[in-house]
């Protein structure tokens, strides 16, 4: 068993983050569950607490002022302990057995820098899930969600972490600049034998937003689209310089030579 530090962003969650931490403790290979509450003014922050005393392996981060998922992902990265890192957003859940099989996935073939879950979307409208077009479009989702990735923490500190700019906290849209420079870099491999993470609808999701458009249901904004576009391939392009330049480094020096 190769152990995971599960990363839970968490603001004004409070109706659901219990479920989610239920789901995280009954993984065997979680050896560390760190939630951040972003700012949080609800009840998210006793939750955790109530979850710390129930078991050791529940942390938490608090943040002094909401700051976005992308930097409470990010943040909690920096204090992870474990090797792989495995995110899940404070209302999706895990299904049993979920993080072993990624483990055994990363265990099997250590030069994969991540693995993918595959995702349930659960209770989302029936004009959506009986679309002709939602096999694809779910399929591109959970190559993208973060609730659907572990990846080995150095890949995760190399590629920069999730982007924190303005626009992207506000389009929702770091995990597909984020997905983006994985697959292009190192790939983005999915488990596709079973559905291993559940995303739980509800009303303002982003991912009924990505359905309708894609779907052809709501029209995109394009100077929006541009924006996202612009800023994802300048992520990717910072990405692929500070990988060149790490591949590009030499190994320890030998012993001093003359001088």
């Amino acid at each position: 068993m190769v152990p995971i530090s599960i990363i839970i962003p968490c603001y004004q969650m409070e109706a659901t983050l219990a479920r989610t931490l239920e789901s995280c403790l009954i993984q065997p290979d979680a050896a560390q569950i760190i939630v951040v509450d972003d700012g949080s003014t609800d009840r998210s922050a006793d939750i955790t607490r109530h979850y710390r005393q129930r078991d050791a392996r529940v942390q938490l981060l608090q943040m002094t002022e909401n700051g976005g998922i992308a930097r409470a992902r990010n943040w909690a990265a920096i204090h992870a302990s474990e090797d792989l890192l495995a995110f899940i957003d404070a209302d999706d859940e895990y299904r049993p057995g979920a993080l072993a099989a990624a483990c055994q996935y990363l265990q099997r073939y250590p030069h994969e820098a991540s693995v993918r879950l595959d995702v349930e979307f659960a209770g989302f409208p029936r004009d959506i899930v009986e679309h002709p077009e939602f096999a694809r479009c779910s399929a591109i989702l959970s190559n993208t969600i973060p609730s659907s990735l572990v990846i080995r923490r150095a890949v995760y500190r190399a590629l920069g972490g999730f982007p924190m700019g303005d626009f992207f906290r506000r389009a929702g849209c770091e995990d597909g600049a984020f997905s983006w420079a994985l697959s292009k870099l190192f790939g983005n491999r999915r488990l596709i034998d079973a559905r291993r993470v559940i995303m739980h609808y509800h009303p303002g999701i982003h991912a009924e937003r990505y359905f309708r458009v894609h779907m052809g249901m709501l029209a995109p904004v394009h100077q929006e689209v541009e924006q996202a576009l612009h800023l994802s391939r300048q992520f990717v392009a910072d990405a692929e310089m500070a990988i060149a330049q790490l591949r590009g480094l030499s190994g320890p020096p030998g012993p001093p030579g003359p001088v």
